[in-house]
C-alpha cells in the first residue's frame, strides 16, 4: 500500500507496489489529465508535479512515491487560473490537446524553479508537441513566466 498526498487529497493505494504512478492515477482516482503516451518517459503527456519536480507518471513505481505530494492537471488549479493555463489559452497552443496536460505541468515546475527559464532550461523540457505547436509554447512559456514573476513582485506601498 502506498500513501501520498495527491491534489491536496490524502489517499493510499493498494495497488502492485510496481504499478506506475500514471495508472492509479488514471484508475484508481479517475484523474485522467495524464495522458498513456509512449511507455518510456519520451513523450512527456503523462507528467505531474511530484514534491515540486516536473516526473513522468509512467516511469514512477508507486513504492517509490510513499509520502509523496502529488499535483495533476486537475489539481493545478480549481478554474483554469494557473499562469501557464492563462497563457496556454492567451497564446491559442492548443491543437490536438493530448500533450496539453503534461506540458502544462512541466512548465508550471519549470516555471515555479526559474521565472524567467534560459533557453537551456526550456529545451531541456522532455515533452512533445507532434502537432507542431512549438512556436507558441515557447510564447506562452515566456507570457507565463512574466506572470509569474508579476505576481512575486512586491507590491508597492505608499510613497511618502
Amino acid at each position: 500500500m502506498a500513501s501520498m498526498t495527491v491534489n491536496g487529497q490524502a489517499l493510499q493505494y493498494r495497488l502492485d507496489p510496481q504499478t506506475p504512478l500514471l495508472w492509479a492515477l488514471r484508475e484508481a482516482s479517475n484523474l485522467t489529465g495524464a495522458k498513456h503516451g509512449c511507455d518510456d518517459g519520451g513523450c512527456g503527456a503523462c507528467t505531474v508535479i511530484v514534491d515540486g519536480r516536473a516526473e513522468r507518471s509512467c516511469q514512477l513505481p508507486l513504492s517509490a512515491l510513499e509520502g509523496a505530494s502529488v499535483i495533476t492537471i486537475e489539481g493545478l488549479s480549481e478554474n483554469r487560473s494557473h499562469p501557464v493555463q492563462q497563457a496556454w489559452l492567451a497564446e491559442q497552443v492548443t491543437q490536438c490537446g493530448f500533450c496539453e496536460p503534461g506540458f502544462i505541468m512541466a512548465i508550471a515546475a519549470l516555471l515555479q524553479a526559474s521565472p524567467r527559464p534560459s533557453a537551456e532550461q526550456v529545451a531541456a523540457l522532455p515533452n512533445r508537441c507532434a502537432c507542431g505547436a512549438q512556436l507558441r509554447i515557447l510564447r506562452a512559456i515566456a507570457r507565463a513566466g512574466k506572470m509569474m514573476a508579476e505576481a512575486a513582485a512586491p507590491i508597492p506601498g505608499p510613497k511618502r
